[in-house]
């Protein structure tokens, strides 16, 4: 029976407003995995910490699931993790923390409508945090806040609060308030609702730990704090009773204000408010703009677009995964999509929800969910799919390399694996691959944000591809884009040494610069040529 437009659009709006779609940053170390494992046990998708309920047995967590990821214990992907909370259905998406990796939690974060901060209670603000905090502003993206760790010594909560507004220019709210510090940290004090919430520890934190509840004064708290103890918080909680800030939904949303939440993600401790906060306060799918143009989420003509791909997901087929966020309308399994980039339909037979590297079949999807779905070799990075009018998002940003190196193959017996694999993992987007122009031996040259990815095409070429392959550093720090008609091009004078000509798969001319100075001399001798710099992002802004 066919369902009418009305019905259609009901429903649309119904499953978009329960939806949220989120991602935790955080600077490495600061528990950002571990919160990650606790919302999923709170949820009720983990029966214990440590193992993702499944059909008939028991998995290890899946948000870090490939080999090199286990073997150095970073996350160095992101993954998404979908859930249901109550009547809310949550969509995390899991970024690696390492700044190696940054420009994979760049693209992610393009992807949701809000995000958590994890900061560390002994060490505040971090380098990596402020940097993915400036990508949230840029996109005002609202941002939860929870300070971790307070079951060991950390900063005075006052100091922390006045860190997050001085370094990040934000209003910090708190809503609750730890009661102890470090091995004595025993719950928080609900500013809101005015409740003293004590947890009960679990054996390492593998099962939800029971709230009890009660109200100030409370001589129970008291014996368990000590007289000294018990007094600093009732003070704390007089004075941000009458000179605290009060929390404002609309600022938050605005990004104009964080609220604050202080616990413990390894003991359990303020998890189960902190996740109703999140669904209470999130925002559900926002709004895209196209073309100077909004597109609602509850519009009826479908649109996404694709802002992640993974090779080698799935080891027995070698299939590729394009990882596409909903925008608006209702995704259907088989339904025929357009590209901006290919206007010819493609019909996604193929599309999955995807939970770390588990995936199943889905029939449907709707605004806020991120669907997985074979990519024949069709997509790329940035794509929009559109069943409708012509839609093109806000671009997708490239990254701006600072460190290069030279790719030996070292078994030339393997030349196409070798070079299949390299192709598909530059489509993930997590490296640039070069070829020199003046080389006849021609070995690609690797151009990557963080050094650590070298390593990781190594082992992954390993692995997935059964192919050895080894590293040589090259010393260059600078990579620009050469636009110029080609006399002019061919008529460039470098200098007498430190510099490198390349070119990427699609021919575009690339220089490579050893220091600031040869950068300088060329653009200096060479004032017809454009020396463009590559991304809308780089790690060192």
């Amino acid at each position: 029976m066919e369902v009418s437009y009305e019905a259609r659009a009901t429903r649309i709006q119904h499953e978009t407003s329960r939806r949220r779609t989120f991602a935790i940053i955080s600077h490495p170390d600061a528990g950002k995995t571990t919160l990650t494992e606790k919302l999923l046990l709170y949820t009720g998708a983990l029966h214990l910490a440590g193992a993702v309920r499944a059909r008939k047995n028991q998995r290890a967590v899946t948000s870090d699931w490939m080999a090199v990821e286990r073997e150095r214990g970073i996350s160095i992907t992101s993954t998404v993790l979908q859930f249901e909370y109550g009547d809310y259905l949550l969509n995390l998406l899991d970024t690696p923390g390492h700044e190696d990796f940054s420009e994979d939690t760049y693209r992610t974060l393009m992807a949701v409508d809000s995000a958590i901060m994890v900061l560390d209670g002994a060490k505040g603000i971090e380098p990596q945090t402020k940097k993915l905090f400036d990508v949230c502003r840029m996109r005002t993206t609202p941002i939860l806040t929870f300070i971790n760790k307070m079951d060991r010594p950390a900063l005075e909560p006052l100091a922390l609060l006045d860190e997050i507004e001085s370094s990040l220019k934000i209003k910090a709210v708190p809503m609750n308030w730890p009661i102890g510090d470090g091995p004595s940290f025993v719950g928080v004090y609900d500013l809101v609702n005015k409740q003293v919430l004590r947890f009960e520890r679990t054996a390492h934190g593998q099962e939800k730990s029971a709230i009890i509840k009660s109200e100030l004064p409370d001589p129970t708290l008291e014996n368990l704090l000590g007289e000294v103890a018990y007094e600093q918080l009732c003070e704390d909680v007089e004075l941000l009773s009458i000179a605290g800030a009060s929390f404002d939904l609309d600022g938050y949303r605005n990004g104009e204000l964080t609220p604050v939440f202080f616990g413990s993600a390894l003991s359990n401790f303020g998890i189960e408010p902190f996740l109703s906060a999140l669904v209470d306060f999130a925002p559900p799918p926002q709004p895209r703009f196209s073309d100077n143009q909004q597109i609602q989420p509850t519009s009826p003509d479908f649109s996404g677009f694709i802002f992640k791909m993974q090779a080698n997901m799935d080891p027995k087929h070698r299939d590729r995964v394009a990882f596409l966020r909903v925008c608006s309308g209702r995704f259907h399994k088989g339904m025929a999509v357009r590209s901006v980039s290919s206007p010819r339909e493609t019909t996604l037979d193929r599309a999955y929800r995807v939970f770390g590297q588990e995936r199943e079949t889905i029939e449907e999807a709707f605004p806020g969910d991120v669907v997985g779905i074979v990519n024949p070799g069709l997509f790329s990075i940035g794509d929009t799919l559109y069943t409708s009018s012509p839609v093109r998002f806000d671009a997708v940003p490239t990254f701006q390399p600072e460190h290069f190196a030279i790719l030996h193959n070292r078994d030339v017996a393997k030349y196409k694996q070798f070079y299949k694999g390299l192709e598909q993992l530059e489509e993930e987007g997590a490296i640039q691959v070069f070829f020199p122009v003046e080389n006849i031996r021609r070995e690609p040259i690797l151009a990557a944000v963080g050094v650590l990815q070298f390593d990781v095409v190594c082992s992954r070429l390993e692995t997935e591809y059964n192919v050895q392959a080894s590293i040589e550093s090259l010393a260059f720090v600078h990579a620009r884009r050469i636009s110029a008609d080609a006399e002019t091009i061919s008529q460039i004078q470098w200098p007498s040494t430190g510099t490198m000509r390349v070119h990427d798969r699609a021919g575009q001319q690339i220089a490579l610069f050893a220091s600031n100075w040869t950068l300088k001399y060329t653009q200096e001798r060479n004032p017809g040529v454009s020396f463009r710099e590559f991304g809308l992002i780089t790690t060192t802004d």
